[in-house]
């Protein structure tokens, strides 16, 4: 099969609450696409994945999204601006700082426990 065949390609997010979990994705500059019940198209810029209205722990616990983006510390003045820890209370939020891999990641949980990396490649 050659790569020219694949049209497209997304993760599935669990959410323990879908409809508090769309607004956080909303909150942070996410569009939907398309939604129901079951499933909805979160976008950003072209990117793309698909929260469900599934939750396992263990699996939402261990799941992780990257997000390269060309200034992580603007991502981190809108994730202040938009007051996500006070609206969120159980979500997880780390300042961007220097990897030893070299990248300057955000880190940033979402409120069923997804780990998004928010990261750009700029030297500290």
């Amino acid at each position: 099969m050659e790569s020219s065949s694949i049209l497209d390609l997304k993760a599935f997010v669990p959410a323990k609450d879908y409809g508090l979990a769309k607004q956080f994705y909303l909150d942070l500059g996410f569009k939907i696409n398309w939604g129901n019940e079951q499933v909805t198209e979160m976008e950003i810029g072209s990117f793309r994945f698909l929260l469900q209205n599934y939750f396992v722990q263990a699996l939402a616990e261990n799941f992780m999204m990257h997000l390269m983006v060309e200034n992580v510390d603007e991502w981190w003045e809108l994730i202040e601006r938009s007051d996500l820890k006070t609206k969120y209370p159980d979500i997880m939020i780390k300042p961007p700082a220097l990897q030893p891999w070299g990248l300057r990641v955000l880190y940033l949980s979402d409120p069923s426990g997804v780990l998004w990396h928010i990261a750009d490649n700029r030297s500290a």
